[in-house]
């Protein structure tokens, strides 16, 4: 999100030069530089004790492909609570153990993702409304499932090292 007025005050911000971070949005009025902001959310490929990838189809994100489980981060959660929460209410896998795999910058929709696997023993899923139908997926065919170059293929693509 880009800052035209302030949130604080409404008052029209003016350009103003902030040490080395150049040229940025400032209220003349609260004397505060309000810096671009974009929403923190994950991505977590969520692996069972067989090596396979839970993989969902959400036709509001896309009709054509598979997708990790994903979610926006809370005020006050963890990266890795909202792993924990999203993988239970996405799917209802219960997470074991997680690992930070790395972080993601969508631009399109301003956001970062950060990238987790997520350990869970296998169980039936229980889908949330948001959830159409998710799979259990073998790691070599995980990838054509997924948007080539997409943030969940890139997610899946270094969890498995393919």
């Amino acid at each position: 999100m880009h800052f035209t007025f302030c949130p604080h005050c409404g008052t029209k911000l003016i350009s103003r030069e902030i040490g080395d971070e150049g040229l940025i949005p400032y209220c003349e009025k609260c004397e505060i530089p309000l810096w671009d902001m974009f929403t923190t959310s994950i991505i977590a490929a969520v692996v069972n004790e067989y090596g396979e990838i839970a993989l969902l189809r959400q036709n509001y994100v896309s009709k054509t492909n598979h997708v990790c489980v994903a979610g926006v981060m809370k005020i006050g959660e963890s990266a890795e609570e909202t792993v924990i929460r999203e993988v239970k209410e996405e799917i209802n896998q219960d997470v074991e153990s997680l690992e930070f795999i790395a972080s993601f910058p969508y631009e399109k929709k301003d956001l970062l993702m950060l990238g987790y696997k997520a350990v869970v023993k296998k169980k039936d899923f229980k889908l949330s409304v948001e959830v159409d139908s998710a799979e259990w997926v073998k790691p070599e065919e995980a990838l054509s499932l997924l948007r080539e170059g997409g943030i969940a293929w890139q997610l899946v693509k270094r969890v498995t090292g393919q």
